[in-house]
């Protein structure tokens, strides 16, 4: 066992969280030394860097890392690590995984029951509290990516482009979301799709849009896919089919309170392999987006798979409380 393997990795995003990350990974930095946390830092510089430092590393030996930042630096290192292991045969198992939040979106570390607070969440990564989890294959035109958390298409990826899109150009503010979710409201169409789960067609037509779970929140502690867990093997998928205003403004609010799989307006699907296709897609409709993890990774036809392998991450799934008997 080479010495690299028991160094955690650390991989900091300065610029998460609007720039918070960069004043709060002192404070975090503090806590590593304090616990005696083996460890070596680095930093990002640009979009997709978190995911070529952690490939990197990966193939000189590290087998532990950390993402300090938010939901964009978990997407990075997780594909980093999946993209070594397909290059080069090694099992995802040899692999652990742990967050310092700091970012401004922080919705892996609810369900992985990791405390929203960098002390906290070093206090876990010494203790060594291991968990398994799934790691989700997502292939569309743009290519192979990998989800840890939260992905889908229709509604969902176009305010999520928009939000992108603002960010890019220098926008921050509380408002951004609402600013990006009210352009697209006002020129959205709906979505014509096949779903295909585990090769048996389970729905086919229009919806505003699709999400795919491994975790269960995503936009700010919204849960669309209720009985998602990110051990249990499977795909958790929620439709929306389109439906009258009333009964989307009629189960909004469950989107929050965790209610959402009472909705019988909706429907939802759990399978190993997932399928859409678009049933129109010209001049006028063109290919629907597809993000995963917050990141627009390409467009339909969109194939997902569990990728087969555990990875060890520092969580604490029985802190969050999920229960069987929540899986509906």
């Amino acid at each position: 066992m080479n010495q690299e393997s028991q160094i955690w990795f650390i991989i900091v995003n300065p610029g998460a969280g609007s720039g918070k990350t960069i004043s709060g990974w002192p404070e975090a930095e503090r806590a590593l030394r304090d616990l005696a946390v083996p460890y070596k830092a680095v930093f990002t510089s640009h979009k997709g860097h978190a995911k070529e430092l952690t490939q990197t590393a990966a193939e000189a030996g590290y087998r532990r890392f950390v993402a300090v930042g938010g939901d964009g630096s978990i997407h990075e290192v997780t594909g980093g690590i999946m993209s070594y292991c397909d290059e080069s045969g090694t099992d995802v198992s040899e692999f652990s995984f742990a967050v310092i939040p700091i970012g401004s979106g922080n919705d892996w570390i609810r369900t992985a029951g990791i405390p929203n607070d960098p002390r906290k969440a070093v206090e876990l990564i010494a203790a060594g509290h291991f968990e398994k989890s799934d790691v989700v294959r997502v292939e569309t035109t743009g290519g192979v990516s990998y989800m840890a958390n939260v992905g889908g298409t229709g509604f969902d990826s176009r305010v999520c482009d928009r939000v992108n899109h603002l960010k890019e150009r220098g926008r921050r503010s509380r408002f951004l979301y609402a600013r990006a979710l009210m352009r697209v409201v006002l020129g959205f169409r709906a979505l014509e799709a096949e779903v295909i789960c585990d090769g048996k067609t389970v729905f086919s037509g229009s919806m505003y849009s699709l999400a795919i779970g491994n975790g269960r929140y995503s936009g700010g502690g919204m849960i669309q896919v209720p009985g998602a867990r990110m051990d249990d093997g499977t795909i958790d998928v929620t439709v929306v089919p389109v439906i009258p205003f009333s009964e989307i403004l009629r189960d909004a609010p469950k989107l929050k309170n965790g209610r959402i799989a009472d909705s019988k307006s909706l429907q939802f699907f759990r399978c190993k392999e997932l399928e859409v296709r678009q049933l129109s897609a010209d001049a006028a409709h063109s290919p629907e987006l597809v993000e995963v993890d917050g990141e627009i990774e390409g467009a339909l036809p969109m194939r997902v798979s569990v990728s087969g392998g555990q990875i060890n991450v520092i969580a604490n799934y029985q802190q969050h409380g999920i229960q069987e008997s929540e899986r509906g």
